[in-house]
């Protein structure tokens, strides 16, 4: 049991550096922190509409195995199965 937990233990890690680079990923919407650091100067050069699509359901399936993972181990630290 120990072996799952410690796969899950890095599955978090890497889904976690994934997430953050994808959400880094998304086209700044303006109005926001996107603005003052340049986001709305490059608003012509974004990225295609499949793209934003694409890069969207990435984004949302890895923030669902993100919460998934963190569920499990919070119940594994809940309950013992360490």
């Amino acid at each position: 049991m120990t072996g799952i937990l410690i796969a899950l233990r890095i599955l978090l890690g890497v889904t976690s550096l994934l997430l953050t680079l994808l959400i880094l990923l998304h086209k700044g919407r303006g109005g926001g922190l996107s603005d003052m650091f340049g986001g709305g100067m490059s608003s012509t050069m974004g990225s295609s509409g499949v793209a934003e699509r694409n890069l969207n359901r990435i984004t949302v399936i890895l923030g669902l195995v993100w919460v998934v993972t963190i569920v499990i181990l919070g119940l594994a630290s809940t309950y013992g199965w360490a």
